[in-house]
């Protein structure tokens, strides 16, 4: 079935397909919900793959609702972490919720009546204690402590909030105030969602499905797509941007990233991951285009493509670059490359001529106390991708 390609895990998969076929004999459109923790303001690749299963469901013909969780982000959600969340406050839960969606629409269907964008507010600030002492009732703490990473603190002697334990109820609660049919989240949502079919039978409701995606791995192949670990694609990159990072991706990412990031047939990924078919370098860049596509146009995925062969393949430079204004004489190649915005620091930058990753004019620059003559039209270069024209003034 084309809506659990790629999925780890579905809860059941004999109660979606019956809930699929309900739906079709009865004209009624499901409700396929989403949480989404505004926490970051920032997509990258990592979040569409969720993204791309509710576009999925609403290409379908069924109602995707958006939770924007400004409530639970009081608590921050305990999944993955090991010490409690700081509290975030309206104001940035708000800002970041804006963006978090803005972008998310380069994925969803935002015509009217396709997505419901909704705030657990709504519902969760109305609670009095007599119905937050019935929501925590149908929890026992044996249960909770079977999350892993409550219990990996525990054994730690770490702190754990009574709060925290409310996070996946009050999550729950969500879905039986939406009355979601399906629940779609990442595999760090495994607990979190599946609280909700119990929390749902509770209420007298019929338990939504659930549906897990995997974590997708970022650019290193070791870490999950993350970008406090810089090994991310966001969404917001520019197409060249986004080009080369696909491009840099391990070999063995490819079939995980044309699974999960495109709407390829298997039998087309097969013959393009098969080496006898296919040149690996030829499928990366199919890979590449493909994901640039899918966020800036099949126009802009060619001319990504092409940029990419000259700079690269050909070993040319950008025919467009960003300018960098200096005044002439002698200087310092570590204040140069601060000053283009390529490092952070005279460290950052000190660094990165050791690593041999700095050249002008196509020559290596190796000693970083070593003064340099700047003339108007140098390329400047450090690593693979990033280029300026000097320019003096």
């Amino acid at each position: 079935m084309g809506l659990t390609r790629g999925c780890e895990a579905v809860y059941t998969q004999q109660e979606l397909e019956g809930r699929l076929k309900d739906a079709a004999d009865s004209g009624r459109r499901m409700r396929i919900k989403l949480g989404l923790d505004p926490t970051a303001p920032d997509i990258h690749l990592g979040h569409t793959v969720v993204l791309r299963k509710v576009r999925q469901f609403q290409d379908l013909g069924h109602q995707a609702v958006i939770i924007i969780g400004d409530y639970t982000a009081r608590i921050g959600d305990p999944s993955g972490v090991n010490k409690t969340r700081p509290v975030l406050f309206a104001p940035q839960i708000d800002a970041n919720a804006r963006t978090y969606v803005d972008q998310a629409a380069k994925v969803l269907d935002t015509a009217p009546g396709k997505l419901e964008i909704r705030k657990n507010s709504e519902w969760l600030a109305d609670l009095n204690l007599a119905d937050i002492l019935r929501l925590a009732s149908n929890m026992t703490v044996a249960r909770m402590m079977e999350r892993d990473t409550f219990e990996r603190r525990f054994e730690a002697n770490a702190p754990i909030g009574v709060h925290e334990f409310f996070y996946p109820l009050m999550q729950a609660y969500d879905s039986v105030a939406i009355q979601a049919d399906v629940e779609l989240g990442g595999a760090d949502q495994t607990f979190n969602n599946l609280a909700g079919r119990d929390i749902q039978k509770a209420y007298g409701q019929r338990p939504q499905i659930v549906m897990i995606t995997p974590m997708l791995a970022g650019l290193d192949g070791v870490e999950k797509m993350s970008k406090s670990k810089g090994n991310y694609i966001a969404l917001t990159d520019e197409p060249g941007e986004m080009f080369g990072k696909a491009m840099s991706i391990p070999d063995e990412l490819m079939d995980n990233y044309f699974t999960l990031l495109t709407e390829r047939p298997r039998e087309q990924i097969d013959a393009l991951l098969d080496g006898g078919q296919t040149h690996p370098r030829d499928a990366k860049v199919t890979l590449a285009k493909d994901i640039v596509a899918e966020y800036h146009g099949l126009p802009a995925a060619e001319a990504a493509a092409e940029e990419f062969a000259r700079v690269f393949s050909r070993h040319e430079v950008p025919t467009d670059m960003p300018e960098l204004p200096v005044g002439g004489g002698r200087g310092g190649i570590v204040a140069l490359i601060v000053a283009a915005g390529f490092a952070k620091s005279n460290g950052e930058a000190r660094r990165l001529i050791k690593q041999n990753a700095v050249s002008l004019d196509g020559r290596k620059l190796t000693d970083a106390d070593a003064e340099i003559r700047v003339t108007d039209g140098q390329i400047l270069r450090v690593g693979r991708r990033r280029f300026a024209r000097i320019v003096v003034s």
